[in-house]
């Protein structure tokens, strides 16, 4: 896995050994960018279930301003501490070591701009962090919400929680939805 794109172009980074993460690939990665790209300028990033980092240090890469990393799984941790260390990016990043609903709390900023998240497929967790998302001050009708699910999760309740969906991006095994509060 490597950086594709902007002041850390090409640099390969590091990635958890064993199966509890699933690094997005670069194709991937590289086709949500080109779709991010107009919102990334001085942009506050937020990346949660981060993983290696990869995401958030490709939005600082692009020319997001700052981002958090919340992950709470040690060697993942381990990870991104050294991604960001490696692409000399650790000035932008706050990396929180704790679970994501708790650290949505932990963040007191004016206003998210974009919002990644990429949580286990299937096991809900979408749904109890955008419960928690719409009542922070932070996250406004202006941010960005991508959420990497697998093709089979439900969405149904999207609305309901009171987000609507702005775009779909499938690709073979998984997709991207990109939703904003109401």
């Amino acid at each position: 896995m490597r950086v594709i794109a902007g002041t850390a172009r090409s640099l390969r980074l590091k990635t958890p050994e064993g199966m509890d993460t699933r690094p997005t690939t670069d194709r991937i990665k590289e086709t949500l960018f080109n779709m991010l790209q107009p919102y990334l300028g001085g942009a506050l990033f937020v990346d949660l279930f981060s993983g290696s980092g990869g995401i958030g240090i490709e939005a600082l890469s692009r020319g997001a301003r700052h981002a958090y990393f919340v992950e709470n799984e040690k060697k993942a941790l381990s990870c991104i501490l050294e991604n960001l260390r490696f692409t000399r990016l650790s000035d932008q990043a706050t990396v929180l070591k704790t679970d994501v609903l708790s650290a949505l709390y932990g963040i007191h900023e004016k206003e998210a701009d974009i919002i990644f998240m990429d949580p286990p497929y299937d096991c809900g967790h979408e749904r109890r962090v955008l419960a928690v998302l719409k009542e922070l001050p932070w996250v406004t009708e202006n941010t960005l919400i991508v959420i990497e699910t697998s093709l089979q999760s439900d969405i149904l309740w999207l609305e309901e929680e009171g987000f609507s969906l702005e775009k779909e991006k499938r690709y073979k095994t998984n997709r991207h939805l990109f939703c904003r509060k109401k």
